[in-house]
């Protein structure tokens, strides 16, 4: 009887513990897959995909920025133009501001490309900065619907999309470095440290294209107030 009430107590205790009280080598394994379990799309495709997406809905969104202006500008104009649902659009974008923060980090990689254009050069500190400001105030000149978008969205205000900060600081320090060669070379004071000097002057570019992006009552000439703040700069850094 002892025997056949320990039996029974095994057989309950295999029955309740399921698989795990099977010996491993008689678990069977599946095979690891590559795509999601509604999909059997390879990894990378889905991701091609997704990035494809992605740019489309930044690039609708510019085109209806520009068009209808930011304020005006709902994600169901979005969604409706690309005929995707709202949670999808949601899914790449919490919001349009962070589409125009994408504009913004793209707006930073065009200041760190025309600096790093600069410090390659041999030209003298004044006729860098000259040319390098000019160039960015074209470039933001031609798109002045987009970027008062960008100004009015503080997509690349440090302070309201912290984000930016980064490559804000990427900025200054290549400018930085840009004024140290015209220290080394005796064109630029040495009273003052240069990234000071180079937090002074990303202050004058940022704010004179701020007050150009949302004064809609001055003429639409950015390239003036820019080369206006840098000559400004220049005399005050005269050694």
């Amino acid at each position: 009887m002892a025997r056949a009430k320990a039996a029974r107590i095994d057989a309950a205790s295999v029955s309740l513990s399921g698989p795990r009280s099977l010996p491993r080598k008689m678990k069977q394994t599946r095979p690891a897959r590559v795509g999601s379990p509604q999909s059997d799309e390879p990894l990378g495709l889905r991701e091609r995909k997704k990035a494809r997406l992605r740019q489309e809905i930044i690039k609708t969104a510019i085109k209806l920025f520009r068009k209808k202006g930011y304020e005006r500008t709902r994600v169901d104009d979005i969604v409706q133009i690309l005929e995707i649902s709202q949670p999808t659009f949601f899914r790449y974008f919490p919001s349009k501001d962070a589409v125009l923060r994408e504009v913004g980090r793209r707006g930073y990689a065009c200041i760190k490309e025309h600096l790093e254009t600069e410090l390659s050069s041999d030209a003298p500190t004044a006729q860098r900065l000259r040319r390098m400001y000019q160039g960015m105030a074209h470039e933001v000149e031609s798109d002045r619907t987009l970027w008062r978008a960008v100004v009015l969205s503080g997509a690349m205000d440090p302070v309201r999309s912290p984000e930016m900060r980064r490559p804000e600081e990427t900025a200054v320090t290549l400018l930085s470095e840009v004024l140290a060669d015209g220290q080394k070379r005796g064109e630029i004071t040495r009273a003052f440290p240069v990234a000071h000097l180079a937090q002074f002057m990303e202050g004058m570019y940022t704010s004179a294209v701020r007050r150009w992006a949302i004064d809609l009552t001055e003429a639409h000439d950015l390239s003036e107030r820019v080369n206006n703040a840098v000559e400004f700069f220049l005399r005050g850094i005269q050694p």
